[in-house]
């Protein structure tokens, strides 16, 4: 029995001390010579004794520091959810209860909210500016400023390290108030815990943190309006609340706009990873949007071209992201932010259009930097698709004229009675005669020529054939360029568009000149038909003009191959007809 005893307490040091060697290498903790020198005498005599096939005495484990008391609680288990973006890159040596604690918060906010409640609220930022930027010298009479940060369910520790971040890196002579605007939050955290670390600021600055509550969920547009209605300052910079201002973020802005109060302002985006809340470097960009009026930042063109010589510049920006900051009374002459736009989406865009058509400018100013968190998912709700579908034809009821159209193809609805309610417009019509905005075209040849335009448009949507009315033409695959047929479901795979030049774009339609489409091709090779890129199918005079009649498509047929399964192929003729789902003009 005393044997069993003995191998049972060798077997038992064997794993702890294997533990501490997992452990530590894991943290990326440097070796046991480290430990702090009690620490590192236990296990040397440790590792002798196992050496030495001898027994271990409690003595020697009881005198364990505290902390490797702690780490000898732990057992190192595998990766609990190895199909979590969480745990893709981070999460290493945590034990089962905090892979399951970190996870479930993860799944609540969309971001590591776990390792955020052990980060430092004070933590310094990666300098990311340009280094001329530290040379620029700014006017001492600057404008002072009002800094909104808006939330729903944010987690609590993100906020203060907003809060924290906006009071350690903003010059106190200019900070006038941090203005929270909560868009009815439900997690009880966000009631008496964050009004306590309010309590804790008051103490030295009085009246320096309003908070601003919904009663109901208004959307980001509304929440926007609230903290504007309540700002003081000369200037309103309205920010999310998952973000963490870098040192000498506010100085270039306010500069702008002291220079020039018609023009709003955006700082220079750095990403936090939603999984180790690490910062990466984002280049300056102009912030602009797609037909759907997906906000995009991809726009390497003049906008940003202008700024490569000196990144010190600020440079013109077709649209802004949520984030911003403008002069408080210039945003209230164009109309604020419009109240009609719900929940979330396009309200960015809405007025960014507004402000080039009413008087104003945007620019994105380099020197300024903020580091925004990128989430996983949203808090609003898991399809932000009807929100935004709603929103973006709101947006091109009112200002986008004869280019409304476009919001509509792209969304794939039709050109007359959509059927989806966008709310009265009538108001913000009014405002745009009171301000006598511009026309949309101006803004597309002026403000955003790299927008395609779509003026050769003749239909789009699904394609179907009278022989088998469920099946649709698809992209297939992608990658992959052989198109196929698959059971109608009415997504962009399936989204066909035919010009007045006789081509067919499968799989959805790119809203920037920049970006290529990818058009059916004759290969005259086979007789089975391709997707090539549109430009490189006509520079290699490519068969890809095609005689489309709404009641017959020449050439492209089904075919039933040896699997009992359709198939496009290209042959004569053979009385099978097509359809296209929306017309533009009769075909």
């Amino acid at each position: 029995m005393k044997s069993y005893v003995r191998l049972a307490g060798v077997v038992g040091v064997v794993l702890i001390v294997s533990m501490y060697t997992i452990l530590f290498r894991n943290r990326h903790v440097k070796p046991h010579t480290s430990f702090p020198k009690g620490d590192a005498d236990v296990v040397r005599r440790l590792d002798k004794k196992l050496m030495e096939g001898s027994n271990v005495d409690n003595g020697t484990l009881n005198k364990l520091s505290p902390d490797m008391a702690q780490w000898k609680s732990k057992v190192v288990v595998p990766k609990l959810y190895p199909n979590s973006f969480l745990f893709a890159k981070w999460g290493d040596g945590l034990s089962e209860k905090e892979q399951k604690e970190a996870e479930s918060l993860y799944q609540i906010y969309g971001y590591n909210v776990f390792l955020s409640n052990r980060l430092p609220l004070d933590r310094k930022l990666p300098d990311m500016r340009d280094s001329r930027c530290l040379s620029v010298a700014y006017p001492q009479d600057l404008p002072s400023i009002s800094v909104v940060l808006i939330y729903l369910n944010e987690a609590l520790s993100v906020i203060k390290r907003a809060i924290k971040s906006v009071m350690s890196y903003t010059p106190k002579h200019l900070l006038k108030e941090i203005i929270l605007v909560d868009d009815h939050s439900t997690y009880n955290d966000l009631g008496r815990p964050l009004q306590g670390y309010i309590d804790e600021i008051h103490k030295d600055k009085p009246g320096l943190i309003k908070k601003v509550w919904h009663h109901r969920q208004m959307g980001l547009s509304q929440s926007r309006i609230s903290g504007w209605e309540h700002a003081t300052a000369d200037v309103v910079a309205i920010l999310d609340a998952h973000i963490e201002v870098a040192e000498g973020w506010a100085e270039p802005l306010l500069a702008r706009i002291k220079a020039d109060r018609t023009v709003v302002v955006s700082p220079v985006f750095d990403k936090i990873n939603f999984d180790d809340l690490g910062v990466e470097k984002y280049l300056p960009a102009a912030q602009g949007f797609d037909w759907p009026l997906w906000y995009c930042s991809r726009l390497l063109n003049c906008f940003f071209f202008s700024c490569l010589e000196n990144l010190t510049l600020a440079f013109m920006s077709p649209s802004v992201m949520g984030i911003f900051a403008a002069h408080r009374e210039f945003l209230g002459e164009i109309g604020g932010l419009d109240g009609g736009m719900t929940v979330y989406g396009g309200e960015n865009v809405e007025l960014g259009i507004r402000i080039w058509l009413c008087g104003g400018s945007i620019e994105v100013v380099p020197c300024s930097r903020i580091a925004h968190i990128e989430r996983s998912h949203k808090p609003y709700a898991l399809d932000l698709n009807p929100m935004m579908r709603r929103n973006a034809l709101r947006v091109a009821e009112i200002w986008m004229d004869e280019y409304k159209k476009n919001v509509m193809i792209a969304w794939n609805l039709p050109l007359q009675d959509h059927g989806i309610d966008i709310g009265d417009v009538a108001e913000r019509k009014k405002l745009r005669e009171r301000l006598r905005c511009k026309p949309f075209k101006w803004y597309l040849e002026n403000v955003y020529p790299s927008l395609a335009t779509w003026d050769d448009l003749l239909g789009y949507g699904v394609m179907r054939n009278s022989l088998l009315r469920n099946l649709c033409v698809d992209q297939g695959p992608v990658p992959g360029t052989i198109p196929i047929l698959y059971k109608c479901h009415f997504q962009q795979p399936q989204h066909c568009y035919y010009n007045q030049e006789g081509e067919i774009i499968v799989g959805g339609i790119k809203s920037h000149k920049y970006n290529q489409n990818r058009c059916l091709v004759d290969p005259g090779s086979s007789n089975t038909p391709t997707l090539l890129d549109c430009h490189l199918a006509k520079r290699n005079q490519k068969h890809m003009h095609w005689d489309f009649k709404q009641v017959g498509y020449h050439k492209l047929n089904l075919s039933e191959n040896s699997d009992y399964q359709y198939v496009l192929i290209i042959q004569q003729c053979t009385g099978q007809s097509w359809t296209i789902e929306h017309l533009i003009t009769t075909l």
